[in-house]
């Protein structure tokens, strides 16, 4: 028999759903080289039209529409658990997440389709409106359809989104296409991970780590494209040290980071010093660190591999607004290095 998750709560008390979970948000994907490890078998299929598949951890599959065109059919799924209390709010952060492999990869979000797990018996029934509802809300502000989709009575609460999109293969946005001599931008801020952690812990709400989680990728994916960028990738689950040592190896390339220039959400580094890091985070650190060469303090690289959830874009060039935070180099014996 499956061991309830509830947590035991006062009558009458609000419901605070990331009680419900282990983990939440991104930080409770699986560790990156646990993940490396299960999917070996499944790299280097050789499957006519397939432009992009597992074998570089792109964000999204892409396969095109014709034998030789340049259209580009895009495909994602990404789901995990309550990463904020409140219903609405962590069904707007599900659906920005979700949406942002496809505008990772430079691509336009055509339809979406719901992924929900929900403890039947355990949290009602009205919250789950709330989720799908903040679902939609995204969906609509992106312009893409919400049509449907499948669910599941599960120990504890899941959401996210299938997403179908298109691109074209000529300006497509790849984990493999840095070259040395390139900036890296990043266009949004760090440190949800670590606030999040808090708020799962205290219930105080970070506003800001709310905002940042609900926007939308869209416009700098857009920017990255019409600016010539062709290689892109977004932060999340892997933390940017993570998600930029992928990249770098992918692309046979070095990354150097200036640790200065990174952007943190206001309350981040508090709360770090308070004790709130989490799980996901170490982990992160500890996969990227036998290629890390590092001059600064071990908690600046926590906050580097901190676990995103609906990060920004991880760009190898430059667009308006976002800053630079380091360049791609020649290969190094260090894949990635922090000064």
């Amino acid at each position: 028999m499956t061991e309830s998750l509830a947590p035991t709560m006062p009558v009458g008390a609000p419901i605070r759903l990331t009680q419900f979970t282990h983990g939440g948000g991104c930080a409770c994907k699986i560790p990156p080289g646990e993940l490396e490890e299960m999917v070996s078998g499944l790299v280097g299929q050789r499957s006519p039209g397939l432009v992009v598949g597992l074998d570089d951890g792109d964000d999204a599959a892409g396969v095109r529409l014709q034998p030789f065109g340049d259209d580009l059919i895009m495909s994602t799924a990404d789901f995990f658990t309550p990463v904020v209390d409140d219903a609405f709010d962590w069904g707007r952060i599900a659906a920005a997440n979700a949406l942002s492999d496809i505008y990772a990869m430079g691509g336009e979000p055509l339809l979406a389709i719901n992924l929900l797990g929900w403890p039947r018996g355990v949290l009602p029934n009205d919250l789950v409106r709330e989720v799908l509802r903040g679902g939609l809300e995204v969906c609509r502000e992106a312009g893409v359809p919400l049509a449907g989709g499948h669910s599941i009575d599960v120990p504890e609460p899941l959401y996210g989104l299938a997403v179908t999109g298109r691109a074209t293969e000529s300006t497509l946005l790849r984990n493999d296409a840095a070259v040395a001599g390139l900036p890296i931008s990043l266009t949004k801020p760090l440190g949800v991970g670590v606030l999040n952690n808090r708020h799962k812990a205290t219930g105080e709400v970070f506003d800001q780590a709310i905002a940042t989680m609900t926007m939308l990728n869209a416009s700098a994916a857009r920017a990255a494209v019409a600016a010539g960028i062709r290689a892109a990738t977004d932060v999340t689950g892997f933390g940017l040290l993570g998600h930029l040592y992928k990249m770098a190896r992918a692309s046979g390339v070095s990354a150097v980071v200036d640790a200065g220039a990174v952007p943190y959400l206001a309350g981040v580094r508090e709360s770090l010093a308070d004790g709130f890091v989490p799980g996901g985070s170490r982990r992160n650190l500890d996969w990227v660190r036998p290629f890390l060469e590092s001059s600064v303090s071990e908690d600046e690289l926590l906050l580097l591999a901190d676990a995103q959830t609906s990060g920004g874009l991880l760009v190898a060039g430059e667009i308006p607004g976002a800053p630079v935070i380091g360049e791609f180099v020649a290969r190094r014996d260090a894949v990635v290095s922090v000064r």
